[in-house]
């Protein structure tokens, strides 16, 4: 079954009734079924290794109606149920854990379309939104992709100290992008980093998977946050790893990669930065989240002891074996970066609703905490 093909239309009276379709950017559901007011979907695990979460669907035809939607593989709505959005995406609430139970959420429907995601999207669309508010970005090709897709490299700064971003390594982990977007406000707005610094960021490394609404997580054969090794199979990690070591001329000194975890549970409603093998770059990078927890102003709650230890939880060298990820090869970058690896949770941060404005504070907080690292001592 093609994405074209996720539409259930049902006639009542000779009348267009109730439609639920992927067909967007970043849309992702398969129907199964669909039984008056009751509506049954599961996620599209195409390309997909094993189980995940995502999904992102819109209903037509149902202003007036109460709905409830039932996922038929797994209970993959998150802690405060879907993301609603009533105005094509371009704004999102939370429609609350009261709405939800078990695997299944109900809804009164309110507009003529409604869009429904496991959290709050951020695709193509929203970087064009943010590229068009700071022309002072410049933005450049970094690869094309398998699908004919430009991925986008920003740099911003022209200072010597060189600084790399990178997200959706992994193309559901949404929140991520609102996180790298405030980091980005945060040094457009600081003279000391337009000075004193260069960054490069590269927002989709995903950038087919974002746009076609793939989980992107233990992608087939590889996911892209494993092919930092080798030949690499995708266009935007081999572009990543000839452009980095010449442009950052021996000066990097932070890469930094952000991720979403899963759903609920032990380390999926925080904030957490992963703990390297490497006990220097450790230690480096438990001084930055100690500055970011000091300095923190933004409503979601960073705390360093959420962090996760190399060694502790999932972050063993068990979780590695299928290749090179991210962080590992940065380490290895000249100039002797710290490197690591961000999680932000989709939904609940130690009891705060992580939006995109609470995630974007978030980014606005990590770009003052690194500024402090950088000035030493």
């Amino acid at each position: 079954m093609t994405r074209l093909l996720f539409v259930l239309t049902l006639l009542a009276n000779g009348q267009e009734g109730l439609r639920v379709d992927a067909d967007f950017p970043g849309g992702n559901i398969v129907v199964d079924k669909i039984d008056g007011d009751a509506v049954s979907v599961h996620q599209d695990l195409r390309d997909t290794a094993g189980d995940w979460f995502y999904w992102q669907f819109r209903v037509r035809g149902a202003q007036g109606r109460t709905l409830t939607v039932t996922f038929t593989k797994g209970n993959v709505i998150g802690v405060l149920g879907p993301a609603v959005s009533r105005d094509a995406g371009a704004t999102w609430t939370w429609l609350g854990a009261d709405a939800v139970k078990g695997a299944s959420f109900k809804i009164a429907v309110d507009a003529a379309e409604v869009r429904f995601c496991v959290s709050i999207p951020y695709q193509e669309a929203d970087l064009k939104k943010f590229l068009a508010r700071h022309a002072e970005v410049t933005v450049e090709p970094h690869c094309t992709t398998a699908k004919g897709r430009t991925v986008e490299r920003l740099r911003i700064g022209s200072g010597p100290t060189k600084l790399l971003f990178t997200a959706r390594h992994h193309a559901c982990e949404m929140i991520a992008s609102h996180v790298l977007e405030g980091l980005l406000e945060e040094a457009l707005a600081d003279d000391w980093y337009r000075k004193n610094a260069e960054i490069a960021a590269i927002p989709f490394m995903d950038k087919d998977g974002v746009e076609d609404g793939d989980q992107g997580k233990n992608r087939k054969p590889r996911d892209h946050n494993r092919d930092y090794d080798g030949e690499s199979l995708y266009a935007s990690t081999r572009a990543l790893r000839a452009f980095a070591p010449t442009w950052s001329g021996g000066k990097l000194k932070v890469a930094m990669d952000l991720h979403c975890p899963t759903l609920r549970g032990d380390h999926n409603e925080t904030i957490y930065f992963v703990g390297s093998e490497d006990e220097d770059n450790w230690k480096k990078v438990q001084r930055i989240t100690g500055l970011l927890e000091a300095g923190q102003k933004g409503p979601l709650l960073y705390r360093t002891k959420d962090n996760v230890p190399f060694g502790t939880a999932w972050n063993t060298a068990a979780n590695y074996t299928k290749g090179v990820h991210f962080s590992r090869w940065a380490q290895d970058l000249p100039g002797n970066p710290v490197a690591t690896t961000l999680e932000v949770s989709y939904a609940n941060a130690n009891g705060t609703v992580v939006t995109a404005d609470s995630a974007r504070a978030l980014g606005r907080d990590l770009a003052r905490a690194l500024r402090k690292f950088l000035e030493g001592p």
